[in-house]
């Protein structure tokens, strides 16, 4: 059966599609996801994220069993500070991504990140095997069905913060976080999100989910919307643009470099060094597509000879540029902005452009 966010009769009775992600059933669209897409782009939209894992890291070695676990140093970043990392296997193959706080001074845990949905548990058991093997002092805590998480993107997001947070919250610096009081309840606020558009991430105690979701007066959005937005924004989805089994790939071949820090010791580290200096085959694109058809998750990229030289991993239709859009990799050779490329939609090849990231600003 799968998991659902404390919200999940309050979405329904506000007549949202569901669908299942990553073991849960998450609203997928309440009024249309154009209307969601575009009222973030151009106002503000909230969304129900408490699928997102909550693993909280406590002790003396918390902030060490984190650094050397994700590609970031976190050891080395300050209380309210906010870092995107990978997590990599000993071949420095991407196994999730994932945001790491170093919590606020007077939080019950000294480190919070996030692992994607459906991975909570498996990233739980990995930390916890590796404090053990390592023999740090830390204490790690599952705490994703005891939390609910929500974002606020948009160019109003900022006032619609002011007014329930309160200023302080709300002139945070991007990849910064603080607590603060919304509807009586103590949430960790973040400048972060996932659409590219200014916002902040909510983690606050499930019994207060209902109340600080109301204070929040703007177009409730789907999971619809968020991949939208997030494809426009060039950001990966962990499982579709990289999976350690189906799609294999390095933080390198994907994209994220600078969310890799080469002078730390992590797992994965040497793997990824090496890689660093021979240089990667594939990198990670955007493309558009020149005719009639949507890029889809597997189909082909080739050049205009037919010679395949890459695959798509997540295509729409853009709303924002009303133009089929996708992600994918491709050998470096052809991966410039402007090389003229075709996708293999349905068995027949369409022409495409490589386009630099983000499509939208």
């Amino acid at each position: 059966m799968s998991r659902r966010p404390q919200l999940h009769d309050v979405h329904d009775e506000r007549g949202a599609d569901f669908t299942d992600f990553g073991g849960w059933d998450m609203p997928v669209e309440f009024d249309g996801i154009r209307t969601e897409h575009e009222a973030v782009r151009e106002r503000a939209g909230r969304f129900d994220v408490s699928h997102m894992g909550q693993i909280e890291v406590s002790g003396p070695d918390a902030a060490e069993l984190c650094a050397r676990l994700t590609t970031r140093d976190v050891a080395a970043t300050g209380p309210g500070a906010v870092r995107y990392a990978a997590i990599t296997d000993e071949d420095g193959v991407m196994l999730d991504d994932t945001m790491v706080t170093v919590l606020p001074e007077g939080a019950d845990a000294d480190l919070l990140f996030v692992p994607n949905a459906g991975h909570d548990a498996e990233m739980h058991d990995r930390w916890v095997a590796h404090r053990d093997e390592w023999d740090l002092d830390a204490t790690v805590e599952n705490d994703t069905e005891e939390y609910a998480m929500f974002a606020v993107q948009g160019p109003d997001a900022e006032a619609l913060v002011a007014d329930v947070a309160g200023e302080e919250a709300a002139s945070l610096d991007f990849l910064a976080a603080r607590y603060a009081d919304v509807a009586g309840a103590r949430c960790l606020v973040s400048r972060t999100g996932y659409t590219g558009e200014d916002g902040f991430e909510l983690v606050l105690p499930g019994e207060a989910a209902a109340d600080v979701w109301a204070a929040f007066d703007c177009q409730p959005c789907g999971l619809g919307a968020r991949d939208t937005l997030r494809l426009e924004a060039g950001f990966l989805l962990s499982g579709q643009d990289f999976h350690p089994e189906e799609l294999p790939r390095t933080p390198l071949e994907a994209g994220i470099d600078f969310a890799v820090d080469l002078e730390h010791d992590f797992v994965g580290v040497d793997a990824i060094r090496e890689q660093a200096a021979a240089g990667v085959d594939q990198r990670f694109v955007g493309l558009v597509l020149e005719e009639r058809g949507v890029p889809r998750n597997g189909y082909p990229i080739e050049t205009p000879d037919g010679e395949e030289v890459g695959l798509v991993t997540s295509g729409t239709m853009s709303p924002t540029l009303e133009e089929p859009i996708g992600l994918g990799y491709v050998d470096v050779v052809h991966g410039a902005p402007g090389t003229e490329v075709a996708v293999v939609v349905r068995g027949q090849p369409k022409k495409a452009r490589i386009e630099a990231l983000p499509f939208v600003e």
